[in-house]
Protein backbone atom coordinates (compact mmCIF):
# COMPACT_ATOMS: atom_id res chain seq x y z
CA UNK A 1 0.00 0.00 0.00
CA UNK A 2 1.41 3.37 -1.06
CA UNK A 3 0.37 6.97 -0.41
CA UNK A 4 -0.21 7.52 -4.11
CA UNK A 5 -2.72 4.65 -4.16
CA UNK A 6 -4.57 6.26 -1.27
CA UNK A 7 -4.64 9.55 -3.21
CA UNK A 8 -6.06 7.65 -6.19
CA UNK A 9 -8.75 6.15 -3.93
CA UNK A 10 -9.79 9.61 -2.70
CA UNK A 11 -9.95 10.97 -6.26
CA UNK A 12 -12.21 8.12 -7.45
CA UNK A 13 -14.35 8.44 -4.31
CA UNK A 14 -14.86 12.15 -4.98
CA UNK A 15 -15.52 11.80 -8.70
CA UNK A 16 -17.35 8.44 -8.63
CA UNK A 17 -16.12 8.03 -12.18
CA UNK A 18 -12.85 6.39 -13.19
CA UNK A 19 -12.50 8.40 -16.39
CA UNK A 20 -12.89 11.79 -14.66
CA UNK A 21 -10.61 10.70 -11.82
CA UNK A 22 -7.95 9.57 -14.30
CA UNK A 23 -8.11 12.93 -16.10
CA UNK A 24 -7.80 14.75 -12.77
CA UNK A 25 -4.81 12.60 -11.80
CA UNK A 26 -3.22 12.82 -15.28
CA UNK A 27 -2.91 9.05 -15.60
CA UNK A 28 -4.48 6.49 -17.91
CA UNK A 29 -7.81 4.95 -16.94
CA UNK A 30 -6.55 1.33 -17.08
CA UNK A 31 -3.58 2.24 -14.86
CA UNK A 32 -5.89 3.87 -12.31
CA UNK A 33 -8.14 0.82 -12.28
CA UNK A 34 -5.16 -1.49 -11.73
CA UNK A 35 -3.90 0.64 -8.82
CA UNK A 36 -7.31 0.61 -7.14
CA UNK A 37 -7.49 -3.17 -7.53
CA UNK A 38 -4.01 -3.49 -6.01
CA UNK A 39 -5.08 -1.31 -3.09
CA UNK A 40 -8.19 -3.44 -2.57
CA UNK A 41 -6.00 -6.56 -2.50
CA UNK A 42 -3.65 -5.00 0.03
CA UNK A 43 -6.51 -3.86 2.29
CA UNK A 44 -8.49 -7.06 1.89
CA UNK A 45 -11.76 -5.23 1.13
CA UNK A 46 -13.62 -4.05 -1.94
CA UNK A 47 -13.71 -0.25 -2.02
CA UNK A 48 -16.02 0.33 -5.00
CA UNK A 49 -18.97 -1.33 -6.67
CA UNK A 50 -18.56 -0.66 -10.37
CA UNK A 51 -20.19 -1.65 -13.60
CA UNK A 52 -20.34 -0.13 -17.07
CA UNK A 53 -22.73 2.60 -15.98
CA UNK A 54 -21.83 3.62 -12.45
CA UNK A 55 -19.27 3.64 -9.66
CA UNK A 56 -20.27 3.66 -5.98
CA UNK A 57 -18.44 3.35 -2.70
CA UNK A 58 -18.99 0.08 -0.89
CA UNK A 59 -19.83 0.30 2.83
CA UNK A 60 -16.17 -0.54 3.53
CA UNK A 61 -15.00 2.17 1.14
CA UNK A 62 -17.29 4.77 2.70
CA UNK A 63 -16.11 3.81 6.19
CA UNK A 64 -12.42 4.02 5.25
CA UNK A 65 -12.60 7.27 3.24
CA UNK A 66 -12.43 9.73 6.20
CA UNK A 67 -9.54 7.77 7.72
CA UNK A 68 -7.64 7.83 4.41
CA UNK A 69 -8.15 11.58 4.09
CA UNK A 70 -6.88 12.04 7.63
CA UNK A 71 -3.83 9.85 6.91
CA UNK A 72 -2.96 11.87 3.81
CA UNK A 73 -3.30 15.14 5.71
CA UNK A 74 -0.96 13.83 8.40
CA UNK A 75 1.56 12.68 5.78
CA UNK A 76 1.56 16.16 4.23
CA UNK A 77 1.92 17.74 7.66
CA UNK A 78 4.87 15.46 8.43
CA UNK A 79 6.65 16.64 5.30
CA UNK A 80 6.00 20.29 6.19
CA UNK A 81 7.28 19.78 9.75
CA UNK A 82 10.41 18.04 8.50
CA UNK A 83 11.12 21.00 6.22
CA UNK A 84 10.78 23.45 9.11
CA UNK A 85 13.02 21.34 11.36
CA UNK A 86 15.74 21.11 8.74
CA UNK A 87 15.75 24.86 8.22
CA UNK A 88 16.15 24.25 4.48
CA UNK A 89 13.89 25.51 1.75
CA UNK A 90 11.74 22.78 0.21
CA UNK A 91 12.25 21.94 -3.46
CA UNK A 92 9.59 19.71 -5.03
CA UNK A 93 10.74 17.12 -7.56
CA UNK A 94 8.72 14.66 -9.62
CA UNK A 95 9.86 11.74 -11.73
CA UNK A 96 8.59 9.02 -14.04
CA UNK A 97 10.28 5.79 -12.99
CA UNK A 98 13.99 6.56 -12.52
CA UNK A 99 16.05 8.84 -10.29
CA UNK A 100 19.68 8.52 -9.18
CA UNK A 101 20.06 6.29 -6.14
CA UNK A 102 21.81 9.11 -4.23
CA UNK A 103 19.32 11.80 -5.28
CA UNK A 104 18.50 13.07 -1.78
CA UNK A 105 22.11 12.93 -0.63
CA UNK A 106 23.23 15.07 -3.58
CA UNK A 107 20.74 17.81 -2.74
CA UNK A 108 20.97 17.67 1.06
CA UNK A 109 23.52 20.47 1.36
CA UNK A 110 21.47 23.01 -0.57
CA UNK A 111 17.76 22.23 -0.06
CA UNK A 112 15.17 19.98 1.52
CA UNK A 113 14.23 17.81 -1.45
CA UNK A 114 10.62 16.65 -1.46
CA UNK A 115 10.22 13.80 -3.96
CA UNK A 116 6.64 13.69 -5.18
CA UNK A 117 4.98 10.26 -5.01
CA UNK A 118 2.58 11.00 -7.87
CA UNK A 119 4.15 9.03 -10.74
CA UNK A 120 2.91 10.21 -14.15
CA UNK A 121 4.35 10.12 -17.71
CA UNK A 122 7.13 12.42 -18.91
CA UNK A 123 4.91 14.92 -20.72
CA UNK A 124 2.70 15.29 -17.63
CA UNK A 125 5.66 15.84 -15.31
CA UNK A 126 7.08 18.51 -17.65
CA UNK A 127 3.67 20.18 -17.65
CA UNK A 128 3.52 20.16 -13.85
CA UNK A 129 6.87 21.97 -13.70
CA UNK A 130 5.64 24.52 -16.23
CA UNK A 131 2.45 25.28 -14.29
CA UNK A 132 4.21 25.47 -10.92
CA UNK A 133 3.00 22.18 -9.45
CA UNK A 134 6.62 21.04 -9.22
CA UNK A 135 9.96 22.85 -9.11
CA UNK A 136 11.92 20.11 -10.88
CA UNK A 137 11.20 16.87 -12.72
CA UNK A 138 13.21 13.96 -14.07
CA UNK A 139 11.66 13.07 -17.41
CA UNK A 140 12.23 12.53 -21.14
CA UNK A 141 11.83 15.68 -23.20
CA UNK A 142 12.55 17.08 -26.64
CA UNK A 143 13.74 20.56 -27.48
CA UNK A 144 10.22 21.40 -28.68
CA UNK A 145 8.83 20.47 -25.25
CA UNK A 146 11.32 22.80 -23.58
CA UNK A 147 10.35 25.66 -25.90
CA UNK A 148 6.60 25.05 -25.60
CA UNK A 149 6.65 24.86 -21.79
CA UNK A 150 9.30 27.52 -21.12
CA UNK A 151 11.71 25.03 -19.52
CA UNK A 152 15.43 24.39 -19.30
CA UNK A 153 17.07 20.96 -19.08
CA UNK A 154 20.29 19.24 -18.14
CA UNK A 155 21.29 15.64 -18.69
CA UNK A 156 20.88 13.59 -15.52
CA UNK A 157 20.91 9.99 -16.74
CA UNK A 158 20.77 7.73 -19.78
CA UNK A 159 19.57 4.16 -20.33
CA UNK A 160 21.08 2.03 -23.06
CA UNK A 161 18.13 -0.06 -24.16
CA UNK A 162 18.45 -3.76 -24.92
CA UNK A 163 16.36 -6.42 -26.62
CA UNK A 164 14.62 -9.40 -25.04
CA UNK A 165 14.16 -12.70 -26.87
CA UNK A 166 13.46 -16.39 -26.41
CA UNK A 167 16.15 -19.05 -26.71
CA UNK A 168 19.66 -19.08 -25.39
CA UNK A 169 21.36 -16.61 -27.75
CA UNK A 170 22.64 -13.67 -25.69
CA UNK A 171 24.71 -12.19 -28.51
CA UNK A 172 24.34 -8.76 -30.05
CA UNK A 173 21.40 -8.03 -32.33
CA UNK A 174 21.19 -5.28 -34.92
CA UNK A 175 18.49 -2.67 -34.37
CA UNK A 176 16.98 -3.44 -37.77
CA UNK A 177 16.34 -7.02 -36.64
CA UNK A 178 14.32 -6.01 -33.56
CA UNK A 179 10.67 -5.19 -32.90
CA UNK A 180 9.51 -2.03 -31.13
CA UNK A 181 6.06 -1.99 -29.53
CA UNK A 182 3.71 1.01 -29.77
CA UNK A 183 0.82 1.19 -27.30
CA UNK A 184 -2.63 2.52 -28.22
CA UNK A 185 -2.76 4.14 -24.77
CA UNK A 186 -1.17 7.43 -25.81
CA UNK A 187 -1.95 9.04 -22.45
CA UNK A 188 0.56 6.78 -20.72
CA UNK A 189 2.88 5.97 -23.61
CA UNK A 190 2.92 9.06 -25.84
CA UNK A 191 6.61 9.79 -25.23
CA UNK A 192 7.62 6.19 -25.75
CA UNK A 193 5.55 5.91 -28.94
CA UNK A 194 7.25 8.98 -30.42
CA UNK A 195 10.66 7.56 -29.54
CA UNK A 196 9.85 4.09 -30.90
CA UNK A 197 8.30 5.35 -34.15
CA UNK A 198 11.37 7.42 -34.95
CA UNK A 199 13.68 4.54 -34.07
CA UNK A 200 11.77 2.28 -36.47
CA UNK A 201 12.01 4.86 -39.26
CA UNK A 202 15.73 5.46 -38.73
CA UNK A 203 16.91 1.89 -38.25
CA UNK A 204 14.41 -0.37 -40.00
CA UNK A 205 13.20 -1.96 -36.77
CA UNK A 206 9.70 -3.35 -37.10
CA UNK A 207 7.00 -1.33 -35.30
CA UNK A 208 4.08 -3.33 -33.88
CA UNK A 209 0.98 -1.77 -32.34
CA UNK A 210 -0.53 -3.28 -29.20
CA UNK A 211 -3.47 -2.40 -26.95
CA UNK A 212 -2.87 -4.50 -23.85
CA UNK A 213 -0.40 -2.35 -21.91
CA UNK A 214 2.37 -4.78 -22.84
CA UNK A 215 5.20 -2.26 -23.07
CA UNK A 216 6.25 -3.59 -19.65
CA UNK A 217 5.44 -6.36 -17.22
CA UNK A 218 4.09 -9.87 -17.82
CA UNK A 219 2.26 -8.79 -20.99
CA UNK A 220 5.59 -7.63 -22.47
CA UNK A 221 7.14 -11.02 -21.79
CA UNK A 222 4.19 -12.70 -23.52
CA UNK A 223 4.77 -10.55 -26.60
CA UNK A 224 8.42 -11.65 -26.59
CA UNK A 225 7.42 -15.32 -26.41
CA UNK A 226 5.13 -14.92 -29.42
CA UNK A 227 7.58 -12.86 -31.49
CA UNK A 228 9.98 -14.28 -34.03
CA UNK A 229 12.27 -11.29 -33.45
CA UNK A 230 13.83 -9.86 -30.29
CA UNK A 231 11.75 -6.99 -28.84
CA UNK A 232 13.32 -3.75 -27.61
CA UNK A 233 12.69 -3.09 -23.94
CA UNK A 234 11.50 0.28 -22.65
CA UNK A 235 13.01 2.48 -19.90
CA UNK A 236 10.23 1.39 -17.55
CA UNK A 237 11.37 -2.22 -17.95
CA UNK A 238 15.07 -1.47 -17.71
CA UNK A 239 15.59 -3.14 -14.32
CA UNK A 240 12.79 -5.72 -14.43
CA UNK A 241 14.02 -9.29 -13.77
CA UNK A 242 13.64 -11.57 -16.79
CA UNK A 243 11.78 -14.88 -16.62
CA UNK A 244 14.16 -17.87 -16.94
CA UNK A 245 12.97 -18.68 -20.48
CA UNK A 246 13.96 -15.24 -21.85
CA UNK A 247 17.34 -13.60 -22.43
CA UNK A 248 18.71 -10.06 -22.71
CA UNK A 249 20.62 -9.11 -25.88
CA UNK A 250 22.69 -5.95 -26.56
CA UNK A 251 21.36 -3.85 -29.44
CA UNK A 252 23.92 -2.52 -31.92
CA UNK A 253 24.08 -0.66 -35.23
CA UNK A 254 23.16 1.59 -33.55
CA UNK A 255 23.26 1.44 -29.75
CA UNK A 256 19.91 2.86 -28.61
CA UNK A 257 19.81 5.39 -25.77
CA UNK A 258 16.98 7.00 -23.81
CA UNK A 259 17.95 10.17 -21.95
CA UNK A 260 16.65 11.45 -18.62
CA UNK A 261 16.59 15.22 -18.20
CA UNK A 262 16.31 17.33 -15.08
CA UNK A 263 13.94 20.16 -16.08
CA UNK A 264 13.08 23.45 -14.42
CA UNK A 265 11.31 26.68 -15.40
CA UNK A 266 13.27 29.05 -17.62
CA UNK A 267 12.26 32.03 -15.45
CA UNK A 268 13.11 30.28 -12.17
CA UNK A 269 14.82 32.66 -9.70
CA UNK A 270 14.71 30.76 -6.40
CA UNK A 271 18.25 30.14 -5.27
CA UNK A 272 17.39 26.79 -3.67
CA UNK A 273 15.97 25.41 -6.93
CA UNK A 274 18.92 26.57 -9.03
CA UNK A 275 21.41 25.26 -6.44
CA UNK A 276 19.60 21.90 -6.48
CA UNK A 277 19.94 21.75 -10.27
CA UNK A 278 23.70 22.27 -9.95
CA UNK A 279 24.01 19.74 -7.12
CA UNK A 280 22.08 17.01 -8.93
CA UNK A 281 23.84 17.38 -12.29
CA UNK A 282 27.39 17.99 -11.11
CA UNK A 283 29.79 15.45 -12.55
CA UNK A 284 27.33 13.87 -14.98
CA UNK A 285 29.29 12.98 -18.12
CA UNK A 286 27.95 12.11 -21.56
CA UNK A 287 27.02 8.57 -20.35
CA UNK A 288 27.89 7.08 -23.74
CA UNK A 289 25.29 9.00 -25.71
CA UNK A 290 27.88 10.80 -27.85
CA UNK A 291 29.71 7.70 -29.04
CA UNK A 292 29.81 7.39 -32.86
CA UNK A 293 27.45 4.38 -32.86
CA UNK A 294 24.93 5.82 -30.37
CA UNK A 295 21.40 6.72 -31.44
CA UNK A 296 19.22 9.49 -30.04
CA UNK A 297 15.97 10.70 -31.60
CA UNK A 298 15.79 13.96 -33.49
CA UNK A 299 15.06 16.79 -31.08
CA UNK A 300 16.72 15.14 -28.10
CA UNK A 301 18.34 18.03 -26.19
CA UNK A 302 21.70 16.21 -26.12
CA UNK A 303 21.88 15.03 -29.73
CA UNK A 304 24.87 16.42 -31.62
Amino acid sequence: MELRQLRYFVAVAEELHFGRAAERLLIAGPSLSQQIKALERDLGVRLFDRDRRSVALTPAGAALLPHVRDLLERADDLQRRAGRISGSETVRLGYVNWVPADLTARASAVAELRVDTWIVPSHAQAGRVADGGLDLAVCWVRTTDLADHGLRARLLGADRLYAVSTGGNTGEVRAEDTVVLLDDDTTSWGSWNSFAEELARDTGARAVRISDGGITGPAFFEHVRRSRRPILNSPKGQTAPLPPDLVQRPVIAPKVYWTWSLVWRRDEVRAAVLATVDALTEGVGDLGIHEPDAWLPDGDPYRR
